[in-house]
Order: C-alpha cells, then sequence, then structure tokens
C-alpha cells in the first residue's frame, strides 16, 4: 500500500538551516525520517537539527560544509557515507545567486554559481546514488526556480544555472529510472523567506522603489493574489519524496500559485 510516510528512510537535506531547506527538513522528519542537514554554520545546523521531529525514533545529524568549495564537500561526502551507506531522499537546495543583468555578471560570478548548485548537485548524487541503488529506492528532489521555465527579469546568473540544473537532473532521470530512483524539480515562485526579502531590497536600492510598493507588484501577477509560505513548498518536497510518487519522474514541478505564464 503506497503512504506519504517515510519512516526508516534516511533523508540529506541542504541548505537547511533557514527558509526552504529548514521547512523541507521538518517535514520529513515529521514523516518519520532520519535527517541530516548540510549548510556551512554549525551553530545553525546544530539548532535547527535539535527542533527536528523525532517520534519515530529518528536520530538526526548534519554535516558541515560550504559549498562554494566542492572539493570541501566531497570529502565531507565520504566521511559521511562511511558512516551512512543508506540513504534514500536526498534535496539539493541552495541559495540563490545575486541579481543584475547576465551580461553583467563576470565570469567569476558565473564559474561560482555553477559550481555551487551543478557541481554540488552532481557531488552530491554520486557520493549518494550507489546506496539508493542497493536499497531499490531514491529520491532527488532539486529545489530550483520557476525560471527554467520562464527566465525571470533581472536574474540572468540566476536563470542560467537554474536551467543547467534542469537539464542536468532530467537527463539523470532517464538514467536513474530503471533502478527505483526518481528524480524530480520543485520550482518555488516569490516565497516568503530570506532570498526574497534581499531580492526585494536589492530592487528597491537600485530602482529607488519602496519594497511594500514592488511586493504589490508583484502580487498583482500571481493568480493566488499572496507570496507563498516555505512549508507550502515543502508540502511538494515530501510528496515527491513518499512512496506516493513512485511512478513521477523528471519533472518540473512548479509551486507559485499559478504565476508562471507557460504549461
Amino acid at each position: 500500500m503506497l503512504t506519504d510516510q517515510l519512516t526508516d528512510r534516511r533523508a540529506v537535506v541542504c541548505g537547511s538551516t533557514q527558509g526552504i531547506g529548514r521547512a523541507a527538513a521538518e517535514l520529513l522528519a515529521a514523516r518519520g525520517a532520519h535527517v541530516t542537514l548540510i549548510a556551512r554554520n554549525e551553530d545553525a545546523l546544530r539548532e535547527a537539527a535539535a527542533a527536528l521531529p523525532a517520534e519515530h525514533g529518528q536520530q538526526h545529524d548534519y554535516v558541515v560544509a560550504d559549498f562554494s568549495r566542492p572539493d570541501e564537500l566531497q570529502a565531507k561526502l565520504a566521511e559521511y557515507v562511511a558512516a551512512h551507506p543508506a540513504v534514500h531522499i536526498l534535496v539539493n537546495n541552495t541559495g540563490g545567486p545575486a541579481g543584475g543583468p547576465l551580461l553583467s555578471a563576470s565570469i567569476d560570478q558565473l564559474r561560482a554559481a555553477l559550481e555551487q548548485h551543478l557541481i554540488c548537485n552532481h557531488l552530491l548524487a554520486q557520493a549518494l546514488v550507489p546506496g539508493m541503488k542497493a536499497a531499490g529506492y531514491g529520491r532527488i528532489i532539486n529545489i530550483i526556480s520557476t525560471s527554467v521555465k520562464q527566465p525571470l527579469p533581472n536574474l540572468g546568473v540566476s536563470n542560467t544555472t537554474r536551467g543547467a540544473v534542469a537539464s542536468w537532473a532530467k537527463t539523470l532521470a532517464n538514467e536513474l529510472g530503471p533502478h527505483g530512483i526518481t528524480v524530480n524539480n520543485v520550482l518555488p515562485g516569490a516565497t516568503l523567506t530570506q532570498r526574497h526579502h534581499s531580492l526585494l531590497e536589492a530592487r528597491s536600492a537600485s530602482t529607488g522603489q519602496a519594497v511594500d510598493e514592488l511586493e504589490a507588484q508583484m502580487r498583482r501577477l500571481i493568480p493566488a493574489g499572496r507570496f507563498g509560505e516555505a512549508e507550502e513548498v515543502a508540502a511538494a518536497v515530501a510528496f515527491l519524496a513518499s512512496p506516493l510518487a513512485s511512478y513521477i519522474n523528471g519533472i518540473n514541478l512548479p509551486v507559485d500559485g499559478g504565476r508562471t505564464g507557460s504549461l
């Protein structure tokens, strides 16, 4: 019988000390998963791990890693897999790059964004997929952006990087499907997170428009008439991580209140 419960499954959730990553980690834990948090701030990781639900007797833990240093992440992953060979769920989630026109971006900015997103996602998959294959159960869920369907203005580096991750994920979905492993992308729209606020503040500084005015303009573009909550995006992640989603593979799932104009 298919279920949304994740008892005895282990999940690795990246960027999980705040926002969507933390909400996803909390919901996966509430569904019964053992959760490993990955981020760069150990104090924040320790606090977030201690706050995770553990009604099913789970043992939650964390890994301190900075995604701007892929070599460091790779070394930490080797240590982690030696101790936890069976990981069933991977949630790739990394804060987006700064806004701005694409042609204004330096090569270093593009390289850094690709390393933090595409390269680190790839390292995580390479480290954890063998355990998923051995278990006959795997879920790789990438939290990206609706920009993979419709590029967003003034987010040139982000649009480019997110698109690369989406193509990587679709390719991986085709390769891993025969092993009982699915690879899907969750595409948040305007969601009330720290990144949402920082992008608005940066745009306000560059245009002279008040943040409230910019928010009102954004809300008018959303059929739901409001911004999303991190928990609403987390609900999509938890569904895709569960046995209920076993026949869903290689998709882009917008969670955006209907804002994206394309199908």
